[in-house]
């Protein structure tokens, strides 16, 4: 082990850092504006914004969801990968850069249907969102496993955790202003697609430059130790699920997967459709609530130091359903449709600070006590694992989504009233189940271990 190893200056952390903002904003439109492109309709009159290119949301609900799935799947396998590799580049970097640029590139091509045939368009956005995925995994989940491995303690770990998640909500919120800048264009005199397909563009680029700068000025052989793992990708997936706390912890994390990938999937339909309000107020909702959420950071690092990381998160699943009963009742409240939108703002805030916070720094210290434990540092299969799981719960969102929002409807009409409500109510009976198998992690054991083996060496 290398025992000369650096710790992270602030400055590279934020560097760190921003390449989350980078991937965060480069991923936003493909994992949340599929539906909003190819599946719109965009007024209160239930006109469409764009053509159609493919015909069918259920067409485009198998596509989504299948993607997802084999994103899924590429995410343990290529952690095992690069937890295998000695590249002298760094077993991480090396991959990182490899897929920033097809990664950025794709974004965009996603949104930019050559033809006006359904047929090729749909075999361009299976292919594409297929290859999208793939060099996606080969940055984030190396990305991830840094995390662990520029943290040498659980409270830098937990600093750096917070740190990416402020620069994910600053690329989620980015990604939401979509709908705003889309707006901003049309008014200038671009036609909704080409304006849609601009602000695409724009975010594409600017991801780029930020995915490449802990590429190119974080050096592992400085800030990392010098370990590697032994262990084939599908034996190290299989050891990591058997450790009981890692597997009810991401269980847990699948079903608050999907019900984030249902506001995010759904929340143009739920302003749109239940509020009767404009496209551009989902912009402005997102924005707030991710602005909101950035008050309790801090509070929520010191409170985790204080309580318990455990404690927090089950804080946080009982807030996060509270807030999608509220948004259940939406446009049929006897306040303003304003009003009932930004009072979910406020319930849902706080849980998202934690929930961008914590579940990170959790992994990592997984991880990091099973390698003392064992001897064997797997940190990106342990998070490749992870995602697997968080893509699996977005991938059945994705699948169902289209289903459920057509209820009472037909699956080539628009998205009705009921079916987009319903979705609220399947959001809420996955966080339910979600906290009772949270439930089951043991806090505790994890951090004595890392307490008793402070040197790192295997535990007895």
């Amino acid at each position: 082990m290398n025992t000369q190893v650096e710790t992270l200056p602030m400055g590279k952390k934020i560097i760190y850092s921003l390449g989350q903002l980078g991937w965060s904003l480069g991923s936003f439109a493909v994992m949340n504006l599929l539906y909003y492109f190819y599946d719109s309709n965009s007024g209160t009159d239930g006109s469409r914004m764009f053509p159609v290119y493919i015909g069918s949301a259920a067409v485009l609900g198998i596509i989504a969801s299948l993607s997802r799935v084999f994103d899924g799947i590429t995410d343990p396998l290529i952690a095992g990968l690069s937890d295998r590799n000695r590249s002298s580049f760094g077993r991480r970097r090396i991959y990182m850069a490899l897929g920033a640029f097809p990664f950025a590139l794709l974004s965009l091509l996603i949104f930019l249907p050559p033809t006006a045939s359904a047929l090729l368009n749909t075999v361009w956005l299976f292919i594409l969102t297929f290859l999208f995925y793939l060099f996606m995994t080969m940055y984030v989940t190396p990305f991830f496993a840094l995390l662990s491995e520029l943290g040498h303690t659980p409270d830098e770990r937990l600093q750096l955790s917070t740190m990416i998640s402020i620069t994910w909500a600053l690329g989620f919120m980015g990604g939401n202003s979509t709908y705003a800048l889309q707006g901003v264009m049309e008014r200038a005199g671009l036609e909704p697609v080409r304006a849609f397909q601009t602000v695409i563009a724009l975010f594409s680029l600017i991801s780029l430059i930020l995915m490449y700068l802990p590429v190119l000025f974080i050096d592992e052989n400085r800030y990392c130790e010098k370990r590697t793992s032994d262990e084939g990708s599908f034996i190290a997936v299989v050891t990591a699920f058997k450790n009981r706390d890692f597997l009810y912890f991401t269980l847990s994390d699948l079903t608050y997967f999907l019900a984030l990938t249902f506001i995010q999937t759904g929340i143009s339909f739920y302003i749109i459709q239940l509020l009767g309000l404009p496209k551009e107020m989902a912009t402005t909702v997102m924005t707030a609530m991710f602005l909101l959420s950035f008050v309790f950071y801090i509070p929520v690092g010191m409170a985790a130091r204080r309580i318990g990381k455990k404690n927090l998160l089950i804080v946080a699943f009982s807030l996060f359903i509270l807030s999608w009963l509220l948004l259940s009742f939406w446009g049929l409240l006897p306040v303003s449709e304003t009003a009932q939108a930004f009072i979910t703002v406020l319930f849902a805030a706080l849980p998202l600070a934690i929930f961008g916070i914590l579940p990170n720094a959790i992994i990592a210290d997984i991880a990091e006590a099973d390698g003392r434990r064992t001897g064997n540092y797997k940190a990106a299969v342990y998070f490749g694992a992870r995602t697997f799981m968080s893509k699996m719960g977005a991938s059945v969102t994705l699948l169902i989504f289209p289903v459920i929002t057509h209820l009472g409807g037909t699956m080539d009409s628009a998205p009705t009233v009921l079916g987009i409500r319903t979705t609220t109510y399947a959001a809420m009976v996955f966080l339910v189940l979600g906290l009772l198998l949270f439930l089951k992690y043991d806090e505790k054991s994890t951090l004595k271990l890392l307490k008793d083996n402070p040197e790192g060496e295997p535990a007895e």
